[in-house]
This record gives structure tokens, sequence and C-alpha cells, in this order.
């Protein structure tokens, strides 16, 4: 059979059995919309935290990223990794027991204020609605090439199967779609690895095999042979970096905070019983994370190394099926500027003729290696699976800052349940609305758009959550400002220097403040939130007695008040 018989059948069965859960485990009460009536178990809630981590960022852009970046795509891999580790030691646990099923519903509740709720969801909402426009731009690729339809299609096709499971299972369908999601994503990320590692270096392990010697019986490293290959077109050495040490640091706390603070993430800790059960479901998430996370780096290499063997100065006229189908999508483009029918493909931009969207290099790499058909479009269900499983939870966290925290909260607080709930869902078919125009156009690649979602995470909602968990002085008018500040300075720079907003053209890389990129500057506007926080808290009065008592509460181990007094 054909890649695109094989796709039909691989996908056709797994959003049959995506939609198939959702049915099943359809919301009836807010709180199974919300936190899937918090009696999930610690395995299913590990697995669907990773799924909702690891999203089309992650499957399909990080290691087309650090295949295009070599060295330097390593913050990725270190932000992500040790947000998750961040959030899951030091915020899941007080945020669980605290009981709230939101963010902005902690910060509007430890902050005692309505004002600083509607702050927290207005940044729930931009953070939200920025990171699920790289989950959609992702599903369009997908769909673009392995369905053979335009990237706009095949965003509203993804647009109609996440509206559906989410809008009727809510928080519970999610939660088991997203369990058979991870199963997918991470069969599809592991076979076609596992497939070329022994393909090229013989070890069937992909961590091992990407250091490994050739299988060629030359005797070099793989490594060595892919900085060689990189050198001769004009590229740095794939293995040494180029970013400066302050945008390595700035980008990589940027994404470890803004991981902590990520509402989609930080809400799967609610769905649990028990505190005990957040702390375990995070290491099992963590444990089954690091399978994608540690398998990247191999993936990106052997791509680019395949790709770079395969089409650098090869005849146009003989390239490969796979070249002609990805040509199709616009997501590669060959230009033959000196006629002479060779695609050369150089670092020197004058004389190169290839282009080369990083984005297709995950989901190209087993059509390159020529693996079996079954294998190519296994990696196109997973892909649809990384970038749907977390979609969904976006627009759960979109809905339910809307009906939740808005209209519960302020603007109707004698709504009733049954209002809240049909609140919810009209509020994700709106949410998935905007979510689609952004899926149609993006500012720029999934991974780019994705990590600046962190970075306004990290200047909006991490120094509020930290301060309110351990710093009991910390009172509504510091966090309110802090986040103004941080949000609104974050917003500033990203216009500006990856937008280009306020100029005629895209600013040069030697304007950015301190050489920091956008992606690394939510590092910067946090730390102004902090300052910000602490300076006006230290000049306005302190949080009410009952507040300060609940932040003290929340820190102390269940069964410690009832020890100490034996």
């Amino acid at each position: 059979m054909d890649v695109q018989t094989w796709t039909y059948i691989l996908v056709g069965i797994t959003f049959t059995l995506y939609i198939g859960i959702a049915i099943w485990s359809r919301a009836g009460s807010t709180k199974e919309f919300y936190v899937a009536g918090g009696g999930v178990s610690p395995l299913a809630n590990g697995m669907a935290t990773a799924a909702d981590w690891m999203s089309a960022a992650s499957f399909i852009s990080m290691a087309g990223i650090i295949s295009f970046a070599g060295y330097d795509g390593a913050v990725y891999l270190m932000g992500w990794t040790g947000g998750y580790v961040l959030l899951a030691l030091l915020l899941a646990p007080y945020l669980r027991k605290f009981g709230k099923f939101t963010v902005p519903d902690f910060i509007g509740d430890r902050y005692y204020s309505k004002t600083a709720r509607i702050v927290a969801v207005f940044c729930a909402l931009l953070v939200s609605f920025t990171y699920v426009a790289g989950q959609m731009r992702g599903v369009g690729i997908v769909f673009s090439r392995f369905l053979e339809v335009d990237i706009n299609t095949g965003v509203i096709i993804g647009m109609l199967i996440v509206l559906f499971y989410a809008v009727l299972g809510g928080m519970k369908g999610i939660t088991y779609t997203q369990v058979a999601q991870y199963c997918v994503l991470i069969f599809a990320f592991m076979v076609p690895a596992i497939f070329i590692s022994i393909q090229m270096t013989g070890n069937p392990i992909p961590q091992l095999g990407f250091g490994s010697e050739l299988n060629d019986g030359s005797g070099i490293y793989l490594l060595d042979k892919l900085d060689g290959l990189s050198t001769e077109l004009g590229f740095a050495e794939y293995t040494e970096g180029s970013k400066s040490m302050i945008d390595v640091f700035a980008i990589t706390l940027a994404l470890m905070v803004g991981t902590a603070g990520l509402p989609h993430v930080i809400v799967r800790f609610f769905t649990v019983k028990r505190v005990k059960d957040a702390r375990k479901s995070a290491g099992i998430a963590l444990l089954l994370i690091v399978i994608l996370y540690t398998t990247a780096p191999a993936v990106a290499v052997f791509a680019r190394t395949n790709m770079i063997e395969t089409v650098s100065n090869q005849p146009y006229a003989n390239v490969p099926e796979w070249f002609k189908k990805w040509e199709t999508t616009e997501l590669i483009k060959f230009e033959d500027k000196n006629n002479d029918g060779l695609i050369s493909y150089v670092a020197d931009e004058v004389k190169n003729e290839l282009t080369v969207d990083r984005d297709i290099m995950v989901l190209a790499n087993p059509e390159i290696a020529k693996l079996p058909n079954w294998v190519i479009a296994l990696v196109a269900a997973g892909g649809l699976a990384a970038a749907l499983s977390t979609a969904a939870g976006l627009l759960l966290v979109i809905s339910s800052s809307v009906s939740h925290d808005l209209i519960k909260k302020i603007i109707k607080p004698s709504i009733s349940e049954k209002g809240e709930l049909i609140a919810a869902r009209l509020s994700a078919v709106g949410a998935v609305c905007v979510a689609g125009y952004f899926g149609i156009n993006p500012p720029g690649f999934v991974a780019a758009v994705v990590a600046l979602a962190f970075g306004l995470a990290a200047a909006s909602f991490f120094p509020a959550i930290i301060l309110g968990i351990f710093y009991k002085r910390m009172n509504k008018e510091g966090a309110i400002a802090g986040m103004v500040v941080g949000i609104v300075s974050m917003l500033l720079y990203m216009m500006k220097y990856k937008l280009g907003w306020f100029d005629a053209e895209l600013p040069d890389k030697s304007e950015w403040w301190f050489g920091i990129s956008p992606e690394g500057f939510g590092t910067i506007a946090m730390i102004l939130n902090f300052m910000v926080s602490i300076i006006i808290m230290k000049f306005t009065k302190a949080p009410p007695q009952e507040v300060q008592h609940i932040v003290e509460d929340i820190r102390i181990p269940s069964g410690a008040k009832e020890a100490s007094l034996h």
C-alpha cells in the first residue's frame, strides 16, 4: 500500500479512538469538565500530562530546530525538560493543595482581588492562544503533506476534531484521550528512530546510535561525519555553538520558568484525588517525557545527515519522490539560480538554492531514510496526536478562564452549574475558531511560536505563583503591578523584534537588548516582574491575616499538624 492509504488507515483508526473515548467519557458537570471530577489515577494523569506537555513543538519542531541549529538547539532540550522538573517539584503539589481549578482562580483567591483575577485571565488567554497557534500550524503541516490537502484545510480538519472531544468531554474526555495520544505519539517517534539508528550505525538504541561509528566500515563517527558535511557546505560545525552565552542562558531560563507557569500543564495536577497523587503523576510524566526528549537529538542528527547526502549537489531531475511530495506543500523549495540543474545547498544565502522549513525534518525523516510506508504514515499519526493533545488542553484553559474565572467569578456569580457548563462549551467553540485563524496565519515556525508562549508565561505567571506560595507578605498591589509590567514588556519586545510591528522591516539581531533574542526575553521580563512586585509590596499594606494563614497552610505537608499534636 502507498503512504497515503496507510495514512488514511492509521489516522482514521486513531481519530476514531479519540472520538470514541470522548463520547464514553463525556462531562456531565463543571467539575468533570474542568478537572475530570478530580478522580484520575496517577498513572493515567502522568500519561495525559506527558501528552499535554509534548506538543507539536516537541514532536515535530524540536528535532527540526536541533537538526539546523546543532549545538545551539540544546537550549530547547535543557529549558523544557528542566522546566518540567521545576514545575513538578516546586509548584504542582502546593497548587494542588490550594485546590483551585485554574491558575487565574489561584491568583484571584491568593491575591484576594477581582483585578488580579482579570489580569491573570488576560495572561492565560494570551499564553494559550500563542501556544495553540503553534499546534494548529503543526496539524496543518501534517495534513497538507500526508493527506495531500493545503495547510489551511488541514488546520480546519484539526479544529473540528479537537472541537468535538474538547467540547463534549471537557477535561474528563481530554484526559483519557491524551492517554491514548501519548501511546500513539511515543510509538510513532521511537519506531523510525530505532529503524534509522540500526540502518546508520547498527545500534538499536537511538540515544547511543547518534554517538556511534557508522556501520559502513569507514570507522568514522556519525557526528564527525555530520561536522564534515556541514563545514563542506559552509555551515558551522554541527557540534559547535554560535549563540552568545547570555542568550543561551536567557532562552533556557525563560523556557524553564515559562513551563512552570503554563496554565494547561498546571491544571493537570488538579485532576487527581490527593497531593501525593499529584507528586506521583508528575514523576511518571517526567519519565515518559524523557523517552522522547533524549531521542530528539538523535533524530535531528539522522535527519540532517540523510537530507544533506540525499539532495545536496544532486541533479534536480533525479530527486527522490519524497522531495517532490514536500515541494507541493511549499515547505521545501528549489530555485535554480545558476541554471545548472544541480541543487546547491550551501550556507551562502546568495548562492543557496534550497529552502527547507525546519518543521518538516521529523515528518520527512522516514521517507528520506526509505523506511516502509506504514512507518511514514505512523509518524503522521504521531504528529497529529502530539498537536491535538496539547491543543485540547489549551482550549480547555481558554474555555475555563472565560466561563469559570470571568463569568462565574466576576460577571455573573449567580450562574447555575448548567449555565456555566454551556458557557464553557461555547467558549471552547470560540477559542477553536481563533486558534484556527492563528494556525493559518502563524508568526513563524511551530517551535518559535511556542517558545514565545513560554516567554509570556515566564513574564506573567511565574513570579505571581512563586511569591504567592512562598512569600506570605506578598500582596495584591505588588502581584498585579508585577504581572502587568512583565506581560507588557514581553509583548512590546516580541512585537518589535519578532513581528516587526514598529519598524518598516524586522530589526537586526545587533539591536537586541543585551544580545537576547525574543525567545529569551521572557527572562528579563520575569526579573522586571519580580522587582516591581517586591518594590510595590514594600510600600503597600500586608495581605489580610486569613490569606497569610492559607499561604502557611499550603506549605505544610498533609498530616503534619496532626502529627505535631502527639
